[in-house]
């Protein structure tokens, strides 16, 4: 996995206030914003979301680059292959 705790990301979902699968199907959504080969950054409060995101990026081909801790939430990052 990357380093991603100063990792830049090209677009942010705050999905904090959601819970599952809320911040799964908001990175979903907002995966069509990123550029091919870009950082999709997604905070989530939700303790699933570091379980669901890595095995829907297993599914659809895209890399998941890893997660950082936030003040209370997660920062989970993914690289768009498709």
């Amino acid at each position: 996995m990357t380093d991603v705790e100063n990792m830049k990301s090209d677009h942010l979902v705050d999905a904090r206030a959601e819970s599952c699968p809320g911040p799964l199907l908001a990175a979903k959504k907002a995966m069509t914003k990123v550029p091919m080969d870009g950082v999709l950054e997604v905070w989530s409060a939700d303790a699933g979301t570091k379980r669901d995101i890595p095995l829907w990026c297993k599914k659809i081909g895209h890399e998941y680059l890893g997660d950082a801790e936030g003040k209370g939430y997660f920062k989970i990052f993914v690289r768009r292959k498709r």
